[in-house]
């Protein structure tokens, strides 16, 4: 038995510039953290004794005698990749609902890409784990995907990634004053907005349009270097990071008719109202998570304000993806 831990993300700037089609000729970054909620994967050998070959349990069961029967396409994807042969047993949890915004996708692709190789008896770094899921998600999926959330999930931490035009990455962790970053942490709130959406499908709608919004993606960019910036500069105060995250929301609901909706609108407005200084819907957008960047004082109020919602307390994490449980020859 393999149990492999893969957290979810937060993306604070950048978000757009991680698409192929935009950094295989730009060039792109992102500012992002990992975050205390994870995906589950569970992956042991399937004894021969079953009329199935492979079972996967996740929102569905799947029982399945051949890799190309399997419905779920990660998993698909994964196992024909890998030329898995044996019987497996692969399970699924999640802290967090799919479809929200937090990389939860490429979470599991990263876990399961663990798990099966633990199970095999090797390990793998991080740069791999990462550079095999995007191929994966993008190439053989063919998911409208960036490249951020795999990374992500992957290394773990509160991480600048910037995206070279050969398709290469670098990952730079955010040096900070632990009180510093303590600080940002206590002025971010996390709601689910109670929609979910296939977020492949509102990415390609901002894929292409990428040529017609090069400025905002652009300054969108430029932002990543500008909110570090302020983090370390103990002198500016913490409240211009959530300025500078209204300004991106802007810019992101710019990239697709698709980003926002009107209920999503009314919810941040309300938010506003209420004392929020910025926020952003997370991912590729049209639902899931809400991050709102507020005044310590002011989040009783904004949480009552937005009493409909359910909010999820966190914390920042520096793991990434890792093996929690390793029992080659079963428990």
């Amino acid at each position: 038995m393999i149990i492999t831990r893969t957290p979810f993300r937060i993306s604070f700037f950048g978000g757009g510039t991680d698409y192929p089609g935009w950094y295989r000729e730009h060039g792109g970054a992102v500012l992002s953290t990992s975050i205390d909620k994870y995906c589950y994967i569970s992956c042991r050998r399937l004894p021969p004794f079953f009329d199935h070959k492979h079972r996967i349990v996740y929102s569905l069961i799947e029982n399945v005698k051949h890799n190309d029967e399997i419905q779920h396409p990660a998993v698909r994807a994964v196992l024909n990749w890998a030329n898995v042969a044996e019987g497996l047993e692969i399970h699924h949890d999640g802290d967090l609902p799919a479809r929200s915004g937090l990389g939860s996708s490429s979470s599991f692709t990263v876990g399961l890409l663990n798990a099966l190789q633990a199970l095999q008896g090797r390990m793998t770094n991080k740069d791999e784990l990462a550079s095999d899921a995007i191929h994966i998600e993008q190439n053989l999926i063919g998911e409208n995907v960036g490249s951020q959330d795999q990374v992500s999930a992957a290394f773990g931490g509160f991480n600048r990634i910037e995206f070279h035009t050969n398709d290469t990455f670098d990952v730079a962790p955010l040096i900070l004053p632990q009180q510093r970053q303590q600080e940002l942490r206590q002025h971010l709130m996390l709601c689910f907005t109670g929609f979910s959406r296939i977020a492949s499908e509102v990415a390609k709608s901002k894929i292409d349009n990428l040529k017609n919004r090069e400025k905002e993606l652009k300054l969108m960019r430029a932002m990543v270097d500008e909110a570090i910036a302020l983090l370390q500069d103990g002198c500016e105060p913490i409240e211009s990071f959530g300025k500078l995250l209204d300004a991106s929301w802007h810019y992101k609901r710019s990239l697709s008719e698709r980003v926002s909706t009107p209920e999503i609108d009314e919810i941040y407005n309300a938010a506003m109202d209420a004392g929020a200084i910025g926020g952003k819907i997370l991912g590729a957008g049209g639902g899931g998570f809400l991050l709102l960047f507020a005044k310590p004082e002011k989040q009783a109020v904004i949480r009552e304000r937005l009493n409909n919602l359910i909010h999820v307390p966190f914390n920042f994490e520096d793991s990434g993806s890792r093996v929690v449980l390793y029992q080659p020859n079963g428990l």
